[in-house]
């Protein structure tokens, strides 16, 4: 063998040992990310019991579970540190650290927030409302409302697409628009000016106070969004005619916000856990709703004894021409415009496609549960 041999061998032997030591450590010591452990302190707007406090701590657990300890959150039942109410300003002034509510709560500081949740009717479902802030412009309006507008220290998503909230729970059926008047009825956000539009007097009171406001004879009726949660709270046993369908809160979402100064200061790998999570969550609470709320209807007339109708034709009339109203109001607001205008382009052209495309859901229902339906 010659030297030159030999130094070629040498050469590749020392490449070779040197490859499998860096393998090895490779293998003993995998790339992983090093960000620090941080707790968070999550406040909901929502009581114990209430099936929107489960569906909270559906989006903590993600979010533990992804962040594989590196970030975790503490959640709080509503009013554990400040009123359900009140969660906008404790994240703002960092009394907490995030929360997990809806935009209507805080509309009395801008009328705007209220268009991102529970705003006029266009004929867009919550998904497809989902859709608009995701891809149609609304997240990007909704980042314009908070950092320019009204310059709060918040960051938040947005997660599951509710159901139509129903008319409500009344001591006798709502047979037409005239029962509303003079009525004294509970909701929040815009739907109280839609329906003191229509004549009725409105109390915005939080869940767990809708039902003493009910026995102490302070409210007639009321809403407050689903068979599960109204089930739950005891709105059963406070009224007995439910009824179901309305145009003042067709979609809504669950907001959940950051303190922004804690959020940016957050690796970008665990912003995107608490982003990616309400993603994630959305559909898990879609789907859980689905089961939820259609056992406890099934429940509140089977074994409450309830008597569930749908909302009479000249209600949903009624609504729209209150909304119609309200919509010249708010549009004098050069941003509550722009909002609307952008959810209304939305609103043309994709619910123009679902429409045209979606098959008859009715039809086939009717043909397999024949008399089920009686509207």
């Amino acid at each position: 063998m010659t030297a030159k041999s030999e130094k070629t061998r040498t050469t590749r032997r020392k490449f070779l040992l040197t490859a499998g030591a860096a393998g090895a450590a490779t293998i003993a010591m995998p790339q992983i990310s090093r960000a620090q452990t941080v707790a968070l302190k999550m406040q909901g707007s929502w009581g114990k019991a209430d099936v929107f406090n489960e569906m909270a701590e559906d989006y903590v657990k993600r979010v533990n579970d992804m962040a594989g300890g590196r970030l975790r959150i503490d959640y709080l039942v509503g009013g554990s540190v400040v009123h359900p109410f009140q969660v906008f300003d404790g994240v703002h002034g960092g009394q907490i650290d995030a929360a997990h509510t809806v935009t209507v709560y805080w509309y009395g500081k801008h009328k705007a927030a209220s268009l991102f949740g529970t705003g006029p009717v266009f004929g867009f479902n919550a998904n497809e409302g989902l859709g608009w802030i995701h891809n149609g412009g609304g997240k990007e309006l909704f980042e314009e409302l908070q950092t320019k507008i009204m310059n709060v220290n918040i960051k938040s998503f947005f997660a599951m697409p509710m159901p139509t909230q129903p008319l409500g729970w009344f001591k006798k059926p709502i047979t037409s628009d005239a029962d509303l008047k003079g009525l004294k009825y509970r909701t929040v956000g815009l739907a109280a000016d839609l329906f003191q539009a229509m004549g009725a007097s409105v109390a915005q009171l939080p869940g767990g106070e809708i039902v003493p406001a009910m026995e102490r004879g302070v409210i007639d009726g009321f809403e407050f969004n689903n068979p599960t949660s109204d089930r739950r709270f005891g709105a059963q046993d406070v009224a007995k005619n439910y009824m179901m369908g309305s145009h003042h809160q067709a979609t809504e979402y669950f907001e959940i916000m950051f303190n922004r100064t804690k959020f940016n200061a957050l690796p970008k790998e665990q912003q995107a856990i608490l982003q990616y999570a309400a993603e994630a969550v959305s559909s898990a609470n879609e789907w859980k709703a689905m089961d939820y709320y259609s056992k406890d209807l099934q429940e509140l007339i089977n074994k409450d004894k309830v008597n569930v109708q749908r909302t009479p034709k000249s209600v949903f009339d009624a609504q729209i021409k209150a909304w119609d109203g309200l919509i010249a109001q708010l549009g004098s607001d050069p941003f509550m415009k722009k909002v609307m205008d952008s959810q209304k382009e939305w609103v043309r052209r994709v619910v123009y496609y679902n429409m045209n495309n979606a098959t008859d859901y009715r039809g086939a229902f009717e043909h397999h549960f024949p008399g089920v339906l009686k509207v």
